[in-house]
C-alpha cells in the first residue's frame, strides 16, 4: 500500500505517533486490563490524565493563571450558543465580524440569544477576498463582547492581526488554527476550539476563558454549558468525552516533544509557502484570497478549467492524496494542512499538482 496523506478539513488527521500509542494502549491501558474509555472519569487514573492534559495545554499556550481551561461537549458549534449565554444578557449587544461560513454560523446562532450586530464583512477587490480593518470605535464600547473567527476553514481565510476593541472582550473561534501559531492569550476574553483539527477527535471542545467573565452567565444557561459551573467541577459536571480528552492529552505531549507551538508555527509557514508557491507559479491554478489573508491551515485553490476537477480528484486519490475536494459552498479544491500534516505530504501534493498541470495544461 502506498503512503496516504489525508488532507481532510475535519475530522482531520492526527499525528501518526499519537495514533500508534493510542492503538498500543487501546485494550490494556496502564496495565489496568481495560481501555481508558472504560474507566470512571472520576478515577484517580483518569483525573491524572485530565490534569496533565490541562497543564500541558497551559504550557503550550502560556495560558495565564487567571484563565480557566475547560474541556467541553458540543464541538465548536456548541460554543456558538454557549458564548452569548455565558457572556451577555438578552438585552445586550455583541459585535460579530463575518469573514466566512463559521463566523456566519456563530452570528446566526447568537441572534437567538441577544442583539448580535455585524461590525464588518469580507470585501472583494480585483477578484481577491480581503478582511476590513478590525477596529471598534469609541462609541462602540458598550458591546458585551467582540466575536471573530481567526481562520475560516471553508474559505481559506486567516486573520493574523488581533482586533482593536478597547475594553470590549475578544472572543475567538480558533477551531482550525489553535496551536498552529503563537498567540498572546491575555489579549482575549474567550478562546474556544472544536478539537477535530489540531487537538484530537471530534466531539470535544476546548474553552479558555478569563475568570473575570465567569459571573456574566444568565440564569437560563444550561449547567453543562455554564463556564462557571464547568470551572467549579473541573469540566466534570457531567461525564466528559473521556477518550477524546485522553487523545487530546497525547497530542499535547506530541506537540511538546516536537518543539511546542513556536516550532510548529515555523513548520506551518514552510508548508503553506510551498503550496501557495505551487499555486501561484502558473495560471493553471488560482487562489482567490488576498495574500495578506491566506490561511496556513486550509489552502483553497481552483483549476482554471473546472471541467478537469473530477479528473484531478480521481488521480489525486490514486496517488494517495485524500480529501482534496473543496467545500460545496466554494467548490474547487482544498488542502487542509494542520499540525499533523508532515512537510512530506505537502511536497508530494505539489509534485502531483505540477505533473497534472503539465499533462493537462
Amino acid at each position: 500500500m502506498s503512503k496516504i496523506f489525508n488532507f481532510c478539513a475535519g475530522p482531520a488527521m492526527l499525528p501518526v505517533e499519537v495514533m500508534q500509542k493510542a492503538q498500543a494502549e487501546f485494550v490494556n491501558w496502564q496495565n489496568l486490563g481495560c481501555s481508558v474509555m472504560e474507566i470512571s472519569h472520576r478515577s484517580k487514573e483518569f483525573i491524572e490524565v485530565a490534569e496533565q492534559a490541562e497543564q500541558n495545554l497551559r504550557n503550550l499556550l502560556n495560558v495565564p493563571a487567571n484563565y480557566s481551561v475547560l474541556f467541553a461537549h458540543g464541538g465548536g458549534r456548541g460554543q456558538f450558543s454557549a458564548v452569548p449565554m455565558n457572556l451577555a444578557t438578552a438585552e445586550q449587544s455583541a459585535a460579530y465580524l463575518l469573514t466566512g461560513s463559521w463566523s456566519d454560523g456563530a452570528f446566526n446562532e447568537a441572534e437567538k440569544y441577544l442583539n448580535a450586530k455585524i461590525v464588518g464583512r469580507t470585501e472583494t477587490h480585483d477578484g481577491l477576498v480581503s478582511v476590513p480593518k478590525l477596529i471598534l470605535n469609541e462609541d462602540e464600547q458598550d458591546f458585551a463582547y467582540y466575536h471573530f473567527c481567526p481562520n475560516e476553514t471553508v474559505e481559506g481565510i486567516e486573520i493574523s492581526e488581533l482586533p482593536q476593541t478597547g475594553n470590549v472582550p475578544i472572543v475567538a473561534d480558533m477551531s482550525s488554527n489553535i496551536l498552529s501559531r503563537q498567540i498572546d492569550v491575555s489579549q482575549y476574553g474567550v478562546i474556544y476550539a472544536g478539537a477535530q483539527k489540531n487537538i484530537g477527535p471530534s466531539g470535544l471542545s476546548v474553552v479558555i476563558v478569563r475568570e473575570d467573565l465567569l459571573d456574566r452567565a444568565r440564569d437560563t444557561t444550561p449547567s453543562f454549558m455554564h463556564y462557571q459551573t464547568m470551572t467549579k467541577y473541573q469540566s466534570m459536571y457531567n461525564t466528559p468525552p473521556t477518550y477524546a480528552w485522553y487523545l487530546a492529552g497525547l497530542v499535547f505531549k506530541w506537540l511538546k516533544a516536537n518543539g511546542g507551538v513556536a516550532a510548529m508555527e515555523q513548520k506551518n509557514i514552510e508548508k503553506a509557502a510551498l503550496l501557495y508557491r505551487c499555486i501561484d507559479e502558473s495560471d493553471f491554478y488560482l487562489n482567490k484570497v488576498h495574500p495578506d489573508f491566506r490561511s496556513r491551515m486550509n489552502v483553497g485553490f481552483h483549476l482554471a478549467d473546472n471541467k478537469l476537477d473530477e479528473l484531478f480528484l480521481q488521480q489525486a486519490e490514486k496517488a494517495g492524496l485524500r480529501a482534496l475536494k473543496g467545500h460545496r459552498i466554494v467548490g474547487g479544491m482544498r488542502a487542509s494542512i494542520y499540525n499533523a500534516m508532515p512537510l512530506e505530504g505537502v511536497s508530494t501534493l505539489t509534485e502531483f499538482m505540477r505533473d497534472f498541470a503539465r499533462s493537462h495544461g
